[in-house]
């Protein structure tokens, strides 16, 4: 595109949180946190004071809202993705916020991180670096220890429970679920970060990210009676454990089908699955994610993994002002990582290449903004596209499976393989 374009300061230093917007950011939390009745317990914190780290699971705007709730009334600088800066740089920046683009390996986060310790406030990181797509664990990057240990304040986790079942990624209405529970807990001291090596603090990380919403729901009894509670899932549960098609999975109200072979799952109060007619292949959803992330796993170590070119249109998201229309092009998923090439609105060519070795998850959404269609974020360090297939089958759930898949690949490929939890 010809026009220059101002880019995101990325490099600007985090603003502690302006005085009269920290009740103001409570306010707005509360509410909700009384709605779904959150039980914070506190397991090691009690009259923790800041400079701290705070590591937070990620399943729905609530977290934001319960960690709000957690840590008043001491200030927080939250690391945050651009595009929750759109149209509200400012205030974002002014409330303590931190901007990141997903999946990059960005140098000035760290410093910015060391000025908020500097400065006596909490780090707030959501490490996982997007909504679990089914209520279970993401991916950690091995990189978490080693900041942990490099920033030497006391680290802390908030691990939520219900957030997930209550508006999932997949369909934000909201349930209602309550009570949910969250657990504030003491993971490590600035004495244990300094005698633990890197690899230590990871396993005591990627044990203290363990979670599972679906099951948390079922042992509690809590009960979604959302009638429309399963539609949207099949965004999730791509491919049919029936007859093994893939893209034809589709649902409504609480049910969800497959279009190919037409059986029919029925999803209950508790969100556990039962077909209708015939075995049920997976009761609990997680179950059936990771089957699917099985096969695609088998298809990577065959080397047959590939998306196929997809149409494509590409937005562009230079700044936190507002998207702009990079062009029509082409997508391709497959063993050497992201192919994206096309034509912008001024006849120039684009192009973005994200090999396998450089990208060890990625961002992906569904129905973005509620008309724009599923997509995938790609970014580099000044930049994000958002790239929307269409006119085509595809997943951009598969492709998010794959992109891990072949990650775990390519380090086992190099005699460096990922340790489990770990990209």
């Amino acid at each position: 595109m010809k026009q220059p374009f101002d880019r995101f300061d990325m490099k600007a230093p985090p603003v502690p949180t302006k005085w009269y917007l920290r009740p103001l950011t409570l306010a707005l939390s509360l509410p909700d946190v009384w709605k779904h009745q959150a039980k914070i317990t506190r397991i090691g914190t009690e009259g923790l004071k800041p400079p701290y780290v705070m590591l937070c699971n990620h399943n729905a705007f609530l977290d934001f809202k319960v960690a709000t709730r957690t840590i008043f009334p001491h200030r927080a600088n939250y690391v945050v993705a651009i595009d929750g800066f759109i149209g509200r740089e400012q205030l974002l920046r002014d409330v303590g916020c931190i901007c990141k683009r997903k999946f990059t390996n960005d140098l000035s986060l760290i410093r910015q991180l060391k000025q908020v310790i500097q400065n006596g406030d909490v780090a707030m990181i959501y490490p996982e670096a997007r909504y679990s797509l089914c209520g279970t664990t993401a991916v950690l990057p091995a990189s978490l220890g080693k900041l942990c240990k490099l920033l030497g304040a006391p680290v802390v986790t908030l691990i939520c429970h219900g957030h997930h079942v209550n508006s999932p990624f997949w369909n934000l209405h909201d349930r209602g679920v309550k009570p949910t529970e969250a657990e504030f807990r003491l993971l490590f001291t600035p004495e244990e970060l300094k005698t633990s090596s890197p690899d230590e603090l990871n396993e005591k990380l990627v044990a203290a990210f363990q979670y599972d919403d679906f099951a948390w729901q079922k042992e509690r009894g809590i009960r979604t009676p959302y009638k429309g509670r399963a539609e949207g899932l099949h965004k999730v549960l791509y491919q049919c454990p029936h007859c093994k098609t893939e893209f034809q999975m589709d649902s409504k109200g609480a049910e969800l089908f497959c279009r190919a072979c037409g059986k029919r799952w029925t999803m209950s109060e508790l969100s556990e699955l039962s077909a209708e007619e015939g075995e049920t292949e997976f009761s609990h959803i997680p179950d059936w994610y990771e089957w699917e992330r099985a096969n695609v796993r088998k298809e990577v170590e065959d080397g047959t993994y590939s998306s196929g070119v997809l149409p494509v249109t590409v937005d562009t998201l230079p700044n936190a002002k507002k998207f702009i229309r990079l062009g029509e092009g082409t997508l391709v998923h497959d063993m050497e990582g992201f192919t994206v090439r096309g034509t912008d609105v001024d006849g120039d060519p684009f192009e973005m290449l994200k090999p396998v070795p450089s990208l060890y998850s990625c961002h992906i959404e569904y129905e973005y903004l509620g008309k724009f269609g599923d997509c995938v974020d790609l970014n580099t360090l000044e930049d994000t596209w958002y790239i929307y297939p269409h006119d085509c089958a595809f997943s951009v759930t598969k492709m998010a499976l794959a992109t891990e898949e072949l990650y775990y690949a390519h380090r086992r490929a190099i005699g460096r393989p990922c340790k489990p939890g770990l990209a």
